[in-house]
């Protein structure tokens, strides 16, 4: 018998694996068309297995499970309930969101998902991530940044294989990214209350199956992904894939049985009176402290680099990962990442915090791991918008030493795929969400934006100069700034959302970027600041500290001056690099002497 977990086909034998360690009995469920034939496996441990003399590369799979239908106790057990394998890689459909999902008795195999034996294919060649700290990471919602792009065969817009077009190998190359980060790419499903609404999920932070690329972005499968970051590689550019370990798809207790509910209810995290922990805010928390929960998710990460060469990954609210309920820098999961010969030199990204007790890690993680830093994003806003501190800001320029010590850890950036487009942030004081059908109560209540005297759209040339004056000086500190660097994609050329600052259910025109509408000269404008920052990249690592900050006088900087926030202009001196920031010309200007 294999030990590996999912479905795997060696000399002409198929065997499946799937761990259920409460379940009474469990069918391995194969499909021909409308036909289902239910196979009993054998228990092996607190797995089941089931070994055939037939090559079924190509078959349609899933499980199904028996034992107790009782909530209340963790057990969803219930052979109505078709359940997809946790390790499928291929999938014959994307997921889509019913209330049968969630009733007992009641069939699912019409509505969900079957798993495809996947054929066997050869490992990439491993070699070092393209990527480096220090770089500029491009983010990306797949859809939503081709769907429109008017240069992409119309077959192609919306999926990965779009990715890999020369017109946007050229607009990658011209920001001179070091690497793309795409949202979420792998199979989800909508959240329960949004087909009311007639809304789905366009960012893909909500999974079911953490290996199965979601066959509409990727219909292709495996190969499209792998041919994709190919020509990514091709053209000097890495591949960071944004995965979500710390939450699935099924929810709270009323959502649907799809995979790990119908199987190990106990991979999700339960406090001591049973019920469902929720750090995520999304109904369950995965349970790191579970030994099979970290090893589906190293084999997922090992999956993507052995398959696809991928160089890198992002961790959706990673505080999860280390929780045994309360963080821990030292978790297990840290320790077997560094010690896996195919990940150890892959780049890991943080996003350092989650929604429960404790949750807020930023600093936290391991030395080589990088990490997500918010603070850069809000001192940032904050000082350009008039109430935020000269030394705040100066201190995110520096590297943010207060919370990582000397180096490059720390990802700076101004805005991401959550929260206000660059553009909306200075042109909205306040969310406007309404469209997300909650009432306008979701998203953060508080974005450090401006609106520089109208909200919205305003025909006024002042207010459009001087937003654009705003978003010019944004932009130039962070490219100034020590330490790695991410750009939301469209953000280079002004793309808006209209207020939305939590657009994750617009797969729509306020989602999507509109590239016949994009500012050219800001576009411009960015792709200059890419280039000098590309051509002086060793500056980037450490801030230098054989200088003097001087104020606008030429004096030095007094700890009064640092500490108030109506001090407008400093400039840094040193043999090899200079610096100039002042709120009151809106100018950044940065000069690395050869």
């Amino acid at each position: 018998m294999t030990q590996e977990y999912g479905a795997t086909v060696s000399g002409g034998r198929t065997f499946f694996r799937v761990r259920a360690p409460r379940a009474e009995a469990l069918w391995l469920c194969l499909f021909e068309g409308d036909s289902e034939q239910r196979l009993a496996m054998v228990r092996d441990g607190e797995d089941w297995v089931f070994e055939t003399a037939d090559d079924l590369t190509g078959s349609l799979y899933g499980y199904r499970a028996d034992g107790a239908w009782s909530p209340e106790q963790g057990l969803w057990f219930g052979v109505s309930k078709l359940l997809v394998d946790p390790y499928a890689v291929t999938l014959d459909r994307r997921f889509v969101q019913h209330p049968d999902l969630a009733r007992f008795g009641v069939d699912t195999a019409p509505i969900v998902p079957r798993a495809l034996v996947p054929e066997p294919l050869p490992a990439v060649e491993l070699v070092p991530p393209l990527f480096a700290p220090g770089d500029l990471i491009y983010e990306i919602n797949v859809r939503g940044f081709t769907v429109l792009h008017p240069d992409v065969p119309a077959a192609l817009r919306g999926t990965i294989a779009a990715l890999a077009h020369p017109s946007v190998i050229a607009h990658l190359k011209k920001l001179h990214v070091g690497a793309v980060e795409l949202m979420p790419i792998v199979a989800w499903i909508d959240e329960r209350h949004l087909p009311p609404l007639s809304l789905s999920n366009a960012w893909g932070y909500n999974p079911v199956a953490m290996m199965a690329l979601d066959p509409g972005l990727c219909p292709g499968g495996v190969d499209e992904l792998r041919r994709t970051v190919a020509v990514l590689h091709a053209a000097g550019i890495g591949v960071i894939l944004d995965l979500v370990f710390n939450h699935t798809g099924e929810s709270d207790v009323h959502g649907g049985v799809l995979s790990l509910r119908g199987l190990d209810n106990y991979a999700y995290a339960h406090a001591p009176d049973g019920t469902l922990i929720n750090d995520t805010g999304c109904g369950n928390t995965l349970d790191f402290a579970n030994p099979y929960v970290r090893r589906l998710t190293r084999d997922a990460l090992r999956h993507f680099v052995k398959s696809c060469g991928i160089d890198g990954f992002r961790f959706d609210l990673a505080t999860i990962l280390a929780r045994g309920p309360a963080f821990a820098s030292d978790a297990p999961i840290f320790g077997e990442i560094a010690a896996d010969r195919i990940l150890a030199d892959r780049v890991m990204i943080a996003e350092p915090w989650d929604c429960g007790p404790g949750g807020y890690q930023l600093g936290a993680f391991p030395k080589d791991w990088l990490e997500w830093n918010d603070r850069f994003r809000d001192d940032v806003r904050r000082f350009w918008r008039g109430d935020g501190g000269i030394g705040d800001v100066v201190t995110r320029i520096a590297g943010s030493s207060d919370l990582f010590g000397p180096g490059t850890r720390t990802v700076n950036f101004l805005a991401a795929h959550d929260g206000f487009t660059l553009a909306d942030t200075v042109s909205y004081t306040a969310r406007h969400n309404e469209a997300n059908g909650e009432d306008n109560r979701d998203g953060h209540s508080e974005s450090f934006s401006w609106n520089c005297g109208v909200e919205g759209p305003a025909d006024d040339p002042a207010i459009r100069a001087r937003r654009d004056a705003d978003v010019r000086a944004m932009l130039a500190t962070l490219f100034a700034s020590t330490g790695t660097i991410l750009l939301t994609a469209g953000d280079e050329f002004g793309r808006s959302q209209l207020g939305n600052n939590n657009a994750y259910a617009q797969d729509n025109a306020i989602g999507w970027v509109d590239w016949e509408r994009r500012d050219v000269a800001l576009e411009n404008y960015v792709a200059d600041l890419a280039a000098r920052r590309s051509a002086q990249q060793a500056r980037f690592f450490a801030f230098p500290q054989d200088g003097d900050w001087q104020d606008a006088e030429g004096h030095p900087m007094t700890a009064a001056q640092w500490e108030n926030s109506a001090t407008a202009t400093v400039r840094y001196c040193g043999p090899d690099f200079a610096l100039s920031l002042s709120r009151d010309d809106r100018t950044v200007a940065w000069d690395v002497k050869s």
